[in-house]
């Protein structure tokens, strides 16, 4: 059973910083792309950040490049968000996926074959 856990959510001010991870189990996680995703109250989730299977290849959303990095450890079948100077308007639920056998990176939801249940980010200004 395909499981994709995310943790580390929270409430931070302004300018701050957090970290989330996914935390993969019941796949060979280093054979899948992964990508964060969220969805602020009342709109359509969208994608923030992906990274290929390698680790080797990222891509992000305009809104979070350069203050957000995606990561990976495929030995410890862990995916990571680090998110600095973080914004009110980054409030949403985050969530991991991850695409089977994609060689590059896919910003596209439909792409991607297993989801996490979320993490709660709330940014007070």
């Amino acid at each position: 059973q395909v499981q994709l856990v995310e943790s580390g959510g929270g409430l931070v001010q302004a300018g701050g910083s957090l970290r989330l991870s996914c935390a993969a189990s019941g796949l060979t996680f280093s054979n899948y792309a992964m990508g964060w995703f969220r969805q602020a109250p009342g709109k359509e989730r969208e994608f923030v950040a992906a990274i290929n299977k390698y680790g080797s290849s990222t891509f992000y959303a305009g809104s979070v490049k350069g203050r957000f990095a995606i990561s990976r450890e495929n030995a410890k079948n862990t995916l990571y968000l680090q998110m600095n100077s973080l914004k009110p308007e980054d409030t949403a639920v985050y969530y991991c996926a991850g695409d089977y056998g994609k060689l590059g990176t896919s910003f596209v939801e439909d792409d991607y074959d297993y989801w996490g249940q979320g993490t709660q980010v709330t940014v007070s200004s």
